[in-house]
C-alpha cells in the first residue's frame, strides 16, 4: 500500500517546536500500516525538519541558541540579503538539518525511541504556516 498525503503546520515563532502530535492527528491513515515506513519531507527552505529529544524543552532552546550562533545574522560575507537579515540563515539551518525524516511504522505508531520527536526547525522571525508531505508505504 502507498499513501502520499500533503499536511499542515501551524504558524510558529522562531525556535525549535516539537510537532511529532500535530503530524500524526493528521495522518489517521497510520493506524492500517503494521509494518512499514513514512517519509516525511518539509515543502521549504527555510525551515527543518529532525528527529530529537522530545522530554526536555531545554534541549529544543540550546538548539537554537547553537544554530544562531553557528549561523549568525547580518554576516559580512553574505550576498543574499533582500530578504532580511534572518533569510541567508535559514536557508544554511535547512541544509544542515534536513528537509527530510524516513521513520519505521509498527502496529499503526511510529516506531520511534521513548524520548524521541519531530522537530521543526523554524529558521524565519515571521513565518506563516508549513506544508509537509507524508508518504506511507507498508502493509
Amino acid at each position: 500500500m502507498w499513501i502520499q498525503k500533503k499536511l499542515t503546520l501551524k504558524p510558529r515563532p522562531r525556535g525549535f517546536h516539537l510537532v511529532t502530535q500535530e503530524i500524526v492527528a493528521q495522518l489517521p491513515e497510520l493506524a492500517g500500516v503494521g509494518t512499514g515506513l513514512v517519509h516525511f519531507f518539509l515543502l521549504h527552505t527555510s525551515a527543518s525538519l529532525s528527529l530529537n529529544e522530545n522530554a526536555d524543552p531545554s534541549v529544543r532552546h540550546d538548539f537554537e541558541s547553537y544554530f544562531n550562533r553557528a549561523v549568525p545574522e547580518k554576516a559580512a560575507y553574505f550576498t543574499h540579503t533582500l530578504e532580511g537579515p534572518d533569510d541567508m540563515p535559514a536557508h544554511i539551518k535547512s541544509s544542515l538539518l534536513g528537509a527530510g525524516v524516513v521513520l519505521p511504522i509498527s502496529a499503526g505508531r511510529l516506531l520511534v525511541g521513548t524520548w524521541q520527536g519531530l522537530y521543526l526547525g523554524e529558521h524565519r522571525d515571521r513565518a506563516g504556516a508549513r506544508s509537509l508531505v507524508a508518504t506511507l508505504n507498508g502493509e
